[in-house]
């Protein structure tokens, strides 16, 4: 007996020197970007309330950026809301299936991604199963607000040319920023790169013509955090800007407890929260790509290392 309570008394003093881990602290904190100062999750939800369009920028694979976005979504069904949900995981051409399973009472998640196609192995799945799940359960519509990857593709190599409004040479230099900074800085050529950035500005296109022609109310948007930028994605392509609020879910970075050192540029809130460890998404060479700073042809994948 003695020399068991000497055992437990061993592994309680080993347990508590173990080092813990001390929580970021900018985890779980709005920041208003725009009045630089932090904000209550209650003043955001009157905000968020108060606005046509709730855009929630996400990294894809972040499992504490879906739970955040799920509290949104819980926050605005619990005041009595009744939101429609536009995601990026759909897209638009199967909207109509959609619908149809929705009209017929179809709730279940799983049915439902088979009905609007979603591409379970290029978004993760099931990591957007709780965001349908909950949405579906309340009956609020949801809207598919993507381009396909085929529709992409055909615009990048100029198969097929979109009309969208023109941008001035810092939008375009910036855009093409995001293109070469999301291919771990691969510079495809001039033609490609110009086909990258007009597809991508169409899928911001799309996703905002998706909102605009949501019912009346809130209509929230599930997409990547580019996609949400005021400066340059999404919000530029609406009528009215002015009624979106856009939201940015950052990952912190440890010894930046600074908010106004992150990028900030084109959100009016920055949720912080954990980072999540991931293997470098680089360390392996694009498909189709030379190297970093090189020319190439359309590389297979033509869309950044964050997206299916």
């Amino acid at each position: 007996m003695k020399r068991y309570c000497r055992e437990v008394l061993a592994l309680t003093a080993c347990l508590v020197l173990l080092p813990v881990h001390a929580a970021h602290p900018l985890e779980d904190r709005l920041w208003d970007a725009q009045a630089k100062r932090f904000i209550s999750q209650q003043a955001f939800l009157q905000r968020a309330e108060q606005a046509r369009y709730v855009l929630l920028g996400e990294r894809h694979d972040s499992e504490a950026h879906h739970a955040r976005q799920l509290q949104v979504l819980q926050m605005l069904g619990e005041r009595g809301g009744r939101p429609a949900l536009a995601l990026e995981q759909f897209d638009h051409e199967h909207q109509d299936a959609l619908e149809a399973a929705q009209a017929a009472g179809q709730r279940d998640a799983e049915a439902l991604a088979d009905a609007g196609r979603l591409n379970r192995r290029g978004w993760r799945w099931p990591m957007y199963r709780d965001l349908i799940d909950y949405a579906a359960a309340h009956g609020w519509p949801l809207l598919a607000a993507n381009l396909s990857r085929a529709e992409a593709r055909r615009i990048v190599l100029g198969e097929t040319r979109p009309e969208l409004p023109p941008i001035d040479s810092v939008q375009q230099g910036l855009l093409e920023a995001d293109v070469i900074q999301g291919h771990c800085g691969h510079r495809p050529s001039a033609a490609v790169l110009g086909g990258m950035v007009t597809a991508q500005r169409a899928r911001d296109a799309r996703m905002a013509a998706t909102l605009e022609a949501a019912p009346a109310g809130v209509v929230v948007l599930i997409a990547g955090a580019g996609h949400v930028r005021r400066d340059r994605a999404v919000p530029r392509h609406l009528a009215d800007p002015a009624r979106a609020l856009t939201v940015g879910l950052i990952e912190v970075i440890d010894g930046s407890e600074d908010p106004s050192g992150y990028d900030a540029a084109g959100f009016d809130i920055l949720w912080f929260t954990p980072a999540q460890r991931r293997p470098d998404p680089c360390a392996a060479p694009l498909p189709g790509l030379a190297g970093p700073g090189s020319s190439s042809s359309v590389p297979r994948n033509s869309v950044s290392k964050d997206s299916p």
